[in-house]
């Protein structure tokens, strides 16, 4: 038998309890300690407190709806960039839909904003929606009324086409995949491409997507793929961001529209 081995058999017992305690207590240390190694933003913890005290008894403690609108799938949180949107409904209310103003101040509306986005996200990523999720479960609206707001009030028929970009767009996404990518257009946290056109004193035109701009510059690559900056002084500058006419319609989409929407494109295979 090795020395080493020799030495350990020949411990007393209460050397080998206090090893054990020892070991013992550092595994529940490391077990303890692992959890803190990804904190959570403060912000979403804050404010999911906000939003239980203030808005839970409306839209539901987790945001997913009681006698206000469910907003995990909200169209409005999905456009909203940090808290533009919401802190606009928040401080306004929606007297006609029996919300009242709430004054809140920036850091409130900014964590309540943190903290739906943070739900929207885990519902969007979450692994246990499986993408046979039952269409049944989404298909709560009527196709009819889906197609007559497409084709009308709607105006999705001046960039879309059934026949065209969603032709048989119902069989290339799961259900929910599909109600994702209307509600969030700009992909999982993506932001969709925006082109910058700069004209030039001389009547020349340049485009392409968009890499910065601020108030003095605005940077694109051009069609060979160069980059190439601009002093905003100097040239006229025009953004065509392909989402505008998403934000453009959220003042008016209802969660019927959204509903009925679905279920039109769900007829599309």
């Amino acid at each position: 038998m090795h020395k080493n081995q020799l030495a350990w058999r020949g411990q007393p017992p209460k050397a080998a309890i206090a090893w054990a305690a020892i070991l013992f207590s550092f595994g529940l240390w490391n077990s303890a300690a692992w959890p803190q190694a990804v904190p959570q933003d403060p912000a979403v913890e804050r404010g999911r407190k906000q939003f239980q005290q203030s808005c839970g008894f409306c839209h539901g403690p987790d945001a997913t709806g009681a006698r206000g609108p469910d907003l995990v799938r909200s169209p409005l949180v999905a456009h909203d960039v940090k808290g533009d949107k919401i802190g606009e409904v928040i401080r306004l209310g929606r007297p006609d839909k029996g919300m009242p103003p709430m004054p809140m101040s920036d850091e409130q509306v900014a964590d309540i904003a943190a903290f739906l986005h943070a739900r929207a996200t885990e519902a969007l990523e979450s692994g246990s929606v499986p993408k046979s999720y039952p269409v049944e479960k989404l298909l709560t609206g009527n196709p009819e009324m889906g197609k007559v707001y497409f084709n009308g009030p709607g105006g999705c028929k001046n960039c879309h086409s059934p026949t065209g970009d969603l032709a048989a767009i119902a069989t290339k996404f799961s259900p929910i995949e599909l109600e994702t990518r209307m509600l969030y257009p700009g992909g999982r946290g993506g932001r969709p491409i925006v082109t910058a056109v700069v004209t030039l004193p001389s009547g020349e035109q340049i485009q392409g997507p968009l890499v910065h701009a601020d108030d003095f510059v605005v940077g694109l690559r051009d069609a060979s793929g160069w980059y190439r900056s601009f002093s905003r002084n100097r040239v006229k500058v025009e953004l065509r961001d392909p989402l505008t006419a998403h934000r453009e319609l959220l003042d008016k989409l209802t969660q019927a529209d959204v509903h009925n929407l679905f279920a039109y494109l769900q007829t599309l295979k």
